[in-house]
């Protein structure tokens, strides 16, 4: 074939369209196989903070929230209840928190930031049980001042998460991350060292 019969124009076209289609074919062949690496949307929302509105909140009441497939508890203090946590010190494993179950903002006398709103993962340190909340003065024994208590082995935690002297749990109960986005809305995941006026 002599040269003068090559169309270049045309060979040059079919060179450019293949090359094209050639790389949208890798480009979907590969998708998958990168998209397979990222992370699916229950993983990020295992992880992912929640925001929770606290405005309703009434004194004694409890808030249950979900966060990384652990319950989160908010409980809103009384005055009398915040009056009774330091009294408590001398039949406490760990009054003053220095065992690291806290954010360092959470490691005071009431183990929160805002002395109100009390904010603990409902999980028992001894083996993972759920604690039930037990607001109430003497329902336990006689000298209970209200808190959390394990039915699964009988640990007992007062009103600030810290565990009682003599029981199976051996810490505090765990403080996770948070901080206040508003004056009500409490942003659980995501901690802050700031403390909020």
């Amino acid at each position: 074939m002599s040269r003068d019969k090559i169309d270049t124009k045309r060979r040059r076209f079919l060179t450019t369209a293949t090359t094209v289609l050639g790389g949208i074919g890798v480009a979907y062949a590969a998708y998958p196989f990168l998209a397979s690496w990222l992370p699916s949307t229950t993983t990020k929302a295992m992880g992912a903070p929640v925001l929770v509105d606290v405005t309703q909140l009434e004194f004694g009441s409890r808030l249950v929230v979900e966060w990384r497939g652990k319950p989160i508890w908010i409980v809103r203090r009384s005055q009398q209840t915040l009056d009774s946590i330091s009294s408590l010190n001398n039949v406490l494993n760990d009054p003053n928190s220095l065992e690291p179950q806290q954010p360092s903002y959470a490691q005071n006398t009431y183990r929160s930031i805002k002395p109100e709103y009390f904010v603990v993962e409902a999980i028992c340190t001894h083996l993972g049980c759920v604690p039930t909340y037990n607001p109430g003065l003497g329902e336990i024994d006689p000298d209970w001042k209200g808190g959390f208590f394990c039915p699964c082995h009988g640990s007992k935690f007062d009103m600030a998460g810290r565990v009682y002297k003599g029981v199976p749990a051996p810490t505090n109960l765990v403080i996770p991350p948070y901080r206040y986005v508003s004056d009500t809305v409490i942003l659980i995941g995501e901690g802050s060292e700031r403390h909020p006026k």
